[in-house]
């Protein structure tokens, strides 16, 4: 059967490509009848064995940073079409004494309700399915609690900041416009 071996060479100056001669006439007086095929320096053959981790990790990043902005995008939506529902509410209130930051919390709890029921079954999801993606981590644990309260508090910033501009919309109300309007 034929076999292949792997030899790994120190070169301490010089191109280390521009040993390759002298170690294919080294290997070829030891044994003319051994074929060296692939000389290639050791950072290279790393990068070739890591590429295909490489690429999922960097799928796996693209699609997240995705996924995020569609969190993001669709609490921006849940709350404009909340705060457009709650006009005629939101009004009454502010006509009855609520202060606009009454109003302004109001909308930013409901951003920040979404992102948390989110946030708790995205932690749930990834404590049942860590197992699979354990391979792709370096130095950190599948279940590592700082990554997870860093990531859910990541999306209740995204949260916060998808809540703005709903939450802005709902400071502007005039009370007399909204409730003469219904």
């Amino acid at each position: 059967a034929y076999g292949f071996m792997g030899v790994a060479l120190k070169t301490t100056t010089g191109d280390p490509a521009s040993y390759a001669g002298a170690v294919r006439a080294a290997v070829a007086e030891l044994d003319p009848e051994l074929a060296v095929s692939a000389i290639q320096p050791l950072e290279e053959t790393v990068r070739e064995a890591l590429a295909s981790r490489r690429l999922v990790t960097t799928l796996l990043t693209a699609f997240s940073v995705i996924a995020l902005f569609l969190a993001a995008l669709g609490i921006y939506g849940v709350l404009s079409f909340v705060v457009a529902r709650r006009t005629h509410e939101m009004g009454v209130r502010l006509a009855l004494g609520a202060s606009p930051g009454q109003i302004s919390t109001l909308v930013f709890r409901g951003g920040l309700a979404l992102a948390g029921a989110g946030a708790l079954l995205g932690v749930g999801a990834s404590l049942l399915l860590a197992r699979f993606v354990d391979s792709l981590l370096f130095g950190v644990a599948p279940t590592d609690p700082s990554t997870f309260a860093t990531m859910a508090g990541l999306l209740l910033v995204v949260a916060g900041l998808a809540s703005y501009v709903p939450a802005r919309r709902a400071l502007r109300l005039d009370p007399a416009r909204v409730l003469t309007t219904e």
